[in-house]
């Protein structure tokens, strides 16, 4: 048992050196890891990072530029508000409710929808049917429609937030997974373990799950990307995040009658929604290439490609072939 364990940390630790080399030499997503390892630390240490109260109001200080000095200080290196809040310290906990929100969409979703995808895949029949009904009928209904509707009766907040952009977002969850337990079910190794009378939770569970992890988790990161987006088009449409709070798209929806005023009020969160998306789709596309051993020997022929086309070509050899 002890020689078990000791070849499975082993062979884990040979997969992450392999996967912090894949990473190193992968700039994109090595830049798109340092943006998402920055919006956790940000979200985490926000009380600490941030100089002011993102809630408290000086209107005497109202719409300073960025870098505005007070007493030979650098005050508000982002400038402030209509109201007179610091403008960086409501993007810092403006990260929080971002984080949050897309972290609980994820788990929420993707627990629901993974769990009804691979019960519709392994089942089949009817269960299949009705499973695949629901997720097209309500693939049908417009999403951003109807989480406004569901908003407006239970009232906007982040707990309501989260809910509703779940209920918006298992489909995904369910359709990938259904698929890929199609596909796994017909493999020897799950035939065996069904003849053998392993009972269907446990052939599920432990080996079709296992399997889903590579995909799953390249899915719930860019669902995570598209989360902030869905999270930041709510609240800049007031059904997200209400005020005092600090959110990015309320930030955006509270500048932008003071666009050509104060450029900074909408140009800063917008800054943040974007980078952030930007980075966890780098993220997403370097683990879908690492988790994928087809896209990696494309990637290794490309770079082999690269490699011979750069070599110099020797002397006799170009000799040779410019004879006639």
């Amino acid at each position: 048992m002890a020689a078990d364990n000791q070849a499975n940390w082993a062979a884990r630790r040979r997969i992450a050196a392999g996967w912090a080399h894949h990473l190193w030499h992968d700039k994109a997503g090595l830049f798109g890891l340092a943006i998402v390892v920055l919006l956790i630390v940000v979200a985490a240490a926000a009380p600490l990072l941030a100089p002011y109260d993102p809630a408290a109001q000086a209107l005497r200080d109202r719409l300073l530029p960025p870098a505005w000095l007070a007493g030979g200080q650098l005050a508000h290196l982002l400038g402030t508000d209509q109201l007179g809040r610091d403008v960086l310290s409501r993007l810092i906990f403006g990260s929080r409710v971002s984080l949050v929100v897309g972290a609980g969409v994820v788990l929420l979703a993707g627990a629901f929808g993974t769990a009804l995808g691979m019960l519709a895949g392994y089942c089949g029949g009817r269960v299949d049917d009705f499973v695949m009904r629901w997720v097209d009928t309500q693939v049908a209904f417009p999403g951003l429609l109807l989480a406004l509707v569901i908003l407006v009766v239970v009232g906007a907040n982040v707990p309501s937030l989260i809910i509703v952009l779940s209920l918006n977002g298992w489909m995904v969850y369910a359709r990938m997974a259904r698929g890929s337990v199609l596909g796994l079910r017909q493999l020897p190794y799950v035939e065996a373990a069904q003849m053998i009378g392993c009972r269907g939770r446990r052939v599920i569970f432990r080996h079709i799950l296992p399997n889903l992890t590579s995909p799953l988790l390249t899915l719930s990161i860019l669902e995570f990307a598209r989360i902030i987006l869905a999270e930041a088009a709510l609240s800049f449409l007031g059904m997200g995040v209400q005020p005092p709070g600090s959110s990015w798209g309320l930030d955006v929806a509270i500048g932008k009658d003071y666009m050509f005023r104060a450029w900074w009020l909408v140009t800063f969160p917008g800054a943040a929604i974007a980078l952030t998306v930007l980075g966890v789709n780098l993220l997403a596309s370097w683990l879908r290439v690492v988790t994928d051993p087809r896209e990696r020997e494309k990637q290794f022929a490309r770079r082999m490609a690269r490699k011979r086309h750069a070599e110099p070509v020797p002397a006799a050899a170009a000799s040779v072939e410019a004879r006639p």
